[in-house]
């Protein structure tokens, strides 16, 4: 064994000694690491890109070879090689946008191109649209802003999480065994000025993406400095007001630290105002460590409380009783808290190895009233119910990289570790009325459930052909106590998943390139369905899936994505909130297509579109009756965005087609196209701004469902559509002091 161990380094040396590679760091004006900027030899294909500390190594060169280095956002930079053993020192100079510098093989480092480009062009300007940069996701709320949004990809009503993981800095949003639903992923404890970048993916083909990941994820990650103090105030119609601050603390070579503050206050176009108040608070501080290794500390603290009208049915707005904004029960709404610490260090092994680890704890609070039915169930107090928890969460990931040649290829490494441990008390399900009285407990106990996980992976680069072979493991434990009965029951499940992924990339030219995607996923189910459940594959159901597609440049500034893609469910849930139980709907299959392009007309006017069509049906039923409720059909995006020194301006569109409400499409929820329009200008530090939703004030329905209520004067219920109504022409200003 000793032998076979010696042979096998001395033939990994003699390769790795085989190829010379030339070493650089870019960094910007700041002295902060340019990531992912794409390094190539001139006149060539020989490329590389610069890691997450603007690290790049390349080989196949020799003396008085030139490289050229390009970001957007940053000019053209060249760099003359005159000694293959020096580490080069690399600065970029910010530049305008131009999109002829961007190479579609950049897509396929640690932050997809498209969101680089969007972020750059049209920064964000609420919580919603931090989702609704990822092209193809689409969102609604139905709660008075303070519940999380529902959201759609891929053929998914994905209701608040169950099919797409989110994370912000490495830290989980999506909550398991949540009292609304499972997955349940608020992300209004971000604030949308604090994001740096966005990071996303469609399909369950990611190494370092568990549950939740089948139709995909987004991950976001937070700045690590500010170059200025920033405060601003945007005032607008129905009542809404906001504030935000930003405030840089420490800023010099090796540490950087700032707070960030937000305050939202919104009544809503509701007759029965929403009382929405939104507070938001985060700093965070950053440290060079010894060896070019590094530390870095988040925390916040996010409250927030509302009333809301419900979704209202639509026999009452036809008949003339109610308005499109009023309401049947406005007594709903909640109140919701999340605390925040994460902690983030990166060790530098040395020029080719470093070890990213992230522990994390939150800490929640979650109340919701809500009437789905009515006077249904309860004719006399009406059906109201309660959901509340309080939840603590505690997890760590610790992600091994190393890049390394052999035999004249290069090939990255990664290996992690990981667990996720919730506990959560008072996990509670009641019927109550007005808010006040609580009638009947209808499910009431403590969930302590457990994953954890570990995986491998490699991009192996044979020539112009990358592979990347996956896998990784899940194992959970489910825990209940269900505090309704007598006794003391802890009850108790286990379940693993193995989960192996291939992905391969040819990359015909920087401009052209095909991939394919494959591997399997999963999304847990909820504890309380787990430990009431014998079926083995109710636990945790696997998702099958597959991409084939192309980034390709077809013009110097018009950069185009499209994808055929496959996705196989062994089971999928709904969730019936006022009864607290998971209904299996059986094995379901999806399959569409993706566009997505970005064009840069002229210097300073930019478009983009993003166009998806699903096709999703539930294999088990027969044809007719095998719809799936609220599965997107036809969803479309784009705008136009014109970026001058001192001002700037977008027009967008979304649009979401017709989508059958029912099985057999009985019943359909109407679709909608919105535009929005915005626009700045910098006098200096001060930058003034308005924002428009809704710019030809177009009746909409945000969110809806074929729901079966009834009236307190009817004598039968009535299933049909049930909708929350969006938002009607919204006018705000915007003012922001830099300092």
């Amino acid at each position: 064994m000793k032998a076979t161990f010696t042979l096998l380094s001395l033939i990994f040396t003699f390769f790795s000694l085989q190829a010379h590679h030339v070493h650089g760091v870019v960094e910007d004006r700041f002295g902060d690491p340019v990531i992912g900027a794409y390094v190539s030899k001139t006149n060539s294909r020989i490329h590389a890109h610069t890691d997450e500390f603007g690290k790049f190594a390349i080989e196949g060169l020799e003396s008085g070879d030139t490289l050229l280095i390009s970001l957007l956002g940053y000019e053209n930079t060249y760099l003359i090689i005159d000694d293959i053993e020096k580490m080069y020192a690399v600065t970029l100079e910010a530049a305008s946008y131009d999109l002829g510098q961007v190479t579609v093989n950049q897509s396929s480092q640690q932050f997809n191109v498209v969101s680089a480009i969007d972020i750059k062009l049209t920064p964000v300007q609420n919580s919603q649209e931090i989702l609704r940069s990822v092209p193809g996701l689409f969102i609604g709320q139905h709660a008075g802003g303070g519940k999380a949004e529902q959201l759609f990809l891929r053929g998914f009503d994905i209701d608040h999480g169950t099919d797409v993981a989110l994370s912000v800095d490495g830290m989980p949003v999506n909550m398991v065994s949540h009292a609304h639903g499972q997955g349940y992923a608020d992300l209004h404890f971000v604030i949308p000025e604090t994001v740096e970048r966005i990071d996303f993916g469609k399909g369950p083909y990611y190494a370092d993406q568990g549950n939740f990941n089948t139709a995909g994820y987004v991950g976001f990650q937070t700045k690590n400095r500010i170059r200025n103090s920033q405060i601003g105030i945007e005032i607008g119609d129905f009542g809404f007001q906001r504030a935000v601050g930003m405030f840089k603390l420490i800023d010099t070579t090796n540490q950087s630290a700032y707070i960030a503050t937000e305050f939202l206050i919104n009544d809503g176009p509701f007759e029965s105002p929403q009382n929405f108040v939104r507070n938001n608070f985060m700093g965070k501080y950053n440290r060079s460590l010894r060896g070019g290794s590094q530390l870095s500390v988040m925390a916040s603290h996010f409250t927030s409380q509302w009333d809301a009208s419900g979704q209202i049915p639509v026999r009452e707005v036809e008949a003339g009783r109610i308005s499109r904004f009023g309401a049947i029960d406005d007594t709903e709404g909640g109140q919701t808290s999340r605390t925040n610490v994460n902690v983030t260090v990166t060790n530098v092994i040395d020029d080719n190895t470093y070890v990213r680890t992230n522990a994390y704890w939150s800490h929640y609070d979650f109340e919701l009233f809500s009437n789905f039915t009515f006077f249904l169930e309860d004719p006399v107090n009406g059906d109201q119910i309660r959901q509340f928890e309080n939840r603590n969460i505690y997890g760590l990931n610790s992600t091994w990289n190393r890049s390394s040649t052999l035999g004249g290829k290069r090939i990255n490494y990664r290996g992690g570790i990981g667990f996720r441990a919730d506990r959560i008390e008072d996990n509670e399900l009641s019927r109550t009325a007005n808010r006040k009285e609580t009638l009947e407990q209808i499910q009431f106990g403590d969930v302590d459930e457990k994953n954890m996980f570990a995986f491998a992976s490699a991009s192996i680069e044979l020539g112009d052909l990358i592979v990347q072979p996956v896998l990784r493991y899940d194992y959970f434990q489910f825990n209940y106590v269900d505090r309704l009965l007598t006794q003391y029951d802890n009850q108790r499940n286990v379940k693993g998943a193995l989960l192996p992924k291939l992905n391969l990339t040819y990359e015909f030219s920087p401009n052209f390139q095909l991939y394919a995607k494959s591997g399997i996923g999963f999304h847990s189910n909820d504890t309380r369905v787990v430990l009431d459940r014998d079926e083995d594959q109710d636990i945790l159901p696997l998702a099958y899936g597959a991409d084939l597609g192309a980034d390709f440049k077809p013009a110097d500034r018009l950069i185009v994505s499209a994808a055929l893609w496959y996705l196989f469910l062994e089971q999928e849930f709904v969730y019936v909130g006022d009864a607290g139980i998971v209904e299996p709907s059986g094995q379901t299959r999806r399959q569409g297509i993706d566009l997505t392009a970005r064009y840069q007309i002229n210097d300073f006017l930019f478009a983009n579109g993003d166009f998806t069509y699903t096709h999703a049906r539930s294999v088990e039923e027969p044809e007719g009756e095998n719809l799936i409720p609220l599965a997107p059909i036809i969803t479309a995006s784009g705008g136009l965005n014109l970026v001058r020194p001192n001002y700037r301006a977008s027009l967008r569109v979304r649009h979401l087609g017709d989508r059958p409400a029912n099985e057999d499409d009985s019943i359909n929820a109407p679709g909608y196209t919105i535009f929005d329009l915005n626009g700045s200008y910098d006098l200096k530090r001060l930058t003034l701004g308005f924002a428009i939703e809704n710019l030809f004030d177009v009746e909409w329905n945000e969110t809806q469902f074929a729901t079966e209520s009834r009236l307190r004067f009817e004598d039968e219920p009535v299933e049909e559509i049930h909708f929350t109504p969006g938002v009607p022409f919204f006018l705000k200003g915007i003012v922001r002091y830099n300092f």
